[in-house]
């Protein structure tokens, strides 16, 4: 019985356009990482919404974090159509540092990200992060 495993996309070219989107999260500038008519469909712990558009994501973020985020992307896993990726999300807000985590699937068409599909930890402010540290000790990061 043959067997047939899918291609990856070039991991090198996968690690390039994700360091691309991890900067749109930093700077707000959707630059031109996305298709027009990108999709999004991003859950949160309580909330699930979608949007289309590159304007439409624009709009949401610059509300969301008018200054940007800092992102560290944790892995980048390519897939036969994009990528998946993890990143901790780091955001002031009134002076308070906010955690997140967050995995995207990244669906590629043309040489741009035309689909994401997201999920997101919530925000931990610093009195969650120190319960998180004395519950949950994490063994890996």
């Amino acid at each position: 019985m043959a067997t047939h495993q899918a291609e990856t996309i070039d991991p090198q070219w996968v690690e390039s356009l994700n360091e691309q989107l991890a900067e749109v999260f930093r700077t707000n500038n959707p630059g031109d990482v996305f298709t027009k008519d990108v999709f999004f469909d991003l859950n949160m712990p309580v909330w699930r919404f979608q949007m289309q558009g590159v304007e439409a994501f624009e709009s949401w973020r610059r509300g969301l974090a008018p200054g940007g985020s800092g992102v560290n992307i944790l892995r980048t896993v390519p897939t036969h159509s994009g990528f998946v990726t993890e990143y901790e999300e780091l955001e002031e807000q009134e002076g308070q540092l906010l955690t997140s985590r967050k995995m995207f699937l990244c669906e590629i068409r043309e040489g741009r990200i035309a689909e994401v599909v997201g999920y997101c930890s919530g925000e931990w402010d610093e009195e969650l992060r120190a319960r998180h540290a004395i519950e949950a000790p994490m063994i890996r990061r």
